[in-house]
């Protein structure tokens, strides 16, 4: 991906998940590929296929291809497949977080035994939208786990530059 990317064969934004491999792995480990759902940011090349999704569609994805999981449209950013539970990587930073409660609020509500595991960068963890989807998460003991994956880095920004921890 990175080399197309240089070539300027995938248009738009290219965020890799160099690195964040091995939390992927575990958390495909423990779920149910049958039932349980994924939502992410915008490094999403990686989890749709780990959730079953023929890489050949992400790779017409990136290239803008009619045959992609989002017909071409998405891009980079936002691979998605409802059949595979994989409810797409989001551009917004954060922008996933309370989808990914809303995602496990319906399975509650319906009565469906399954958990959406909502993946999150650092930089998403200065947003105030993850506070309130926290508090709602707990309070209303929606089956969802959150997954922050430090890498160090907001988009392209070191943390230590825009946080104080």
């Amino acid at each position: 991906l990175a080399q197309v990317y240089i070539q300027q064969k995938v248009r738009g934004f290219l965020h890799l998940y160099n690195g964040q491999e091995a939390i992927l792995a575990g958390a495909l480990h423990v779920m149910d590929l049958s039932k349980d759902k994924m939502i992410t940011a915008y490094r999403n090349h990686v989890q749709p296929i780990g959730m079953g999704v023929d890489p050949r569609k992400v790779m017409a994805e990136l290239y803008g291809k009619k045959t992609g999981t989002s017909m071409g449209m998405g891009g980079s950013m936002h691979i998605f497949s409802k059949e595979h539970r994989f409810y797409g990587g989001h551009g917004i930073v954060g922008g996933q977080i309370p989808l990914g409660a809303g995602l496990a609020f319906a399975d509650k509500y319906f009565k469906r035994d399954a958990v959406t595991l909502t993946f999150l960068g650092d930089g998403a963890a200065r947003q105030g939208s993850l506070h309130e989807t926290f508090t709602m998460a707990v309070k209303w003991n929606l089956p969802v786990v959150f997954c922050v994956e430090n890498n160090g880095y907001a988009m392209g920004t070191s943390v230590a530059r825009t946080s104080k921890s």
